[in-house]
């Protein structure tokens, strides 16, 4: 079993990606001197139980959840190519700074943020941060974010030849094309998208479905039926938090995305759902994963990996530590274990 690691707690409400990664490195200065930390985080390990979406193998059916994975940061605390892939923050054509702070708040069961995607845009990604986990042997799949369909096709072309080895469709932006609204709230709109995204790449293409939809099943079977390798579920429920004694929201953009382990069971319903109306199309799961169990749910409920968020906020080595115990348990479950080695899920009455 892994040895225990110091629990860390911090608050990324009015932080940049830089703070972040300042953050994190100053919480490893102090736990470099802990032996528990390093023998934790340097011990190799050799995974017994792959999994394989649209043709990928990942080495364990557990990945980052993107805008939750920072190289910087997160690569001083373990060996980032043992994850079954990482998901980096959403890539757009041109440099976002994202939303005015504060971007976060803590609920009862998790937090509400508003970052608003800050990156460096597509191409600093290509020629700092994608070369660098490729050199680190990682499983890379690129979140693509754009306001207009122009914005995904231009990330794309660019993308279409480089290193990564999938690309994950973030269609949850509010879209100028689609009116203002996500292109994932709409399946004509996502039809669209992909009849111009589908033909720029032949790198497989997950689509990041939104749960602010009456029936996701709809937009998944669009994706489905428009050339999407995989599905990505679920992404954050818009949500908000107001200080009581002024009477004001406390993030600066009013609303923000709600993660962590109050929306677990919602997120299991999701996929749950979407596995019973399209039984092949591989599925990442995603939403509230703290513990081993709460993947081994997902993998119950028809998916073939999941994605750790929120969970990394509070202990960076999280997605390692739920892999490794993930691993050990598929080591009693081996009709599990087969399937997924298989690209198959589990099957649901």
């Amino acid at each position: 079993m892994d040895l225990p690691l110091p629990l860390i707690i911090w608050d990324g409400s009015n932080m940049t990606d830089q703070d972040m990664s300042n953050r994190h490195g100053y919480v490893q200065d102090v736990a470099e001197e802990d032996d528990n930390f390093a023998s934790a985080t340097d011990r190799a390990y050799s995974f017994r139980h792959p999994t394989v979406l649209a043709g990928v193998v990942w080495k364990n059916p557990v990945g980052t959840a993107s805008g939750t994975f920072n190289l910087d940061a997160c690569g001083r605390f373990y060996d980032v190519s043992q994850l079954g892939s990482v998901s980096t923050k959403g890539v757009s054509p041109v440099p976002w700074e994202g939303n005015p702070v504060p971007r976060s708040a803590e609920s009862a069961a998790g937090t509400v943020n508003a970052v608003g995607l800050q990156n460096p845009g597509v191409d600093v990604y290509l020629n700092d941060e994608l070369p660098r986990l490729k050199h680190l042997g990682a499983t890379v799949v690129t979140n693509v974010a754009g306001h207009s369909d122009e914005d995904y096709c231009q990330v794309v072309e660019k993308l279409a030849d480089s290193p990564a080895d999938m690309l994950e469709i973030n269609v949850s932006c509010p879209n100028v094309s689609s009116g203002g609204m996500a292109v994932g709230s709409d399946p004509h709109a996502l039809e669209r998208l992909m009849k111009k995204l589908r033909p720029l790449t032949d790198k497989p293409m997950i689509i990041k479905l939104t749960p602010n939809i009456t029936d996701m099943t709809e937009v998944a079977r669009a994706a489905e039926a428009n050339g999407a390798d995989a599905l990505s579920m679920i992404n954050t429920f818009v949500g908000m938090r107001i200080n009581t004694q002024t009477g004001k929201p406390i993030i600066a953009n009013i609303t923000g995305g709600v993660s962590g382990p109050a929306i677990h069971p919602m997120a299991l319903a999701f996929v749950y759902r979407v596995r019973q109306a399209l039984p092949k199309i591989p599925i990442i799961g995603i939403g509230g994963i703290a513990t081993v169990d709460d993947a081994l749910e997902f993998l119950y409920a028809g998916a073939n990996a999941v994605e750790v968020g929120s969970a990394a906020l509070i202990d960076p080595t999280a997605p390692l530590h739920i892999a490794r115990q993930l691993d050990q348990e598929l080591d009693s479950r081996p009709e599990l274990a087969e399937l997924l080695k298989k690209g198959q899920t589990w099957p649901l009455e």
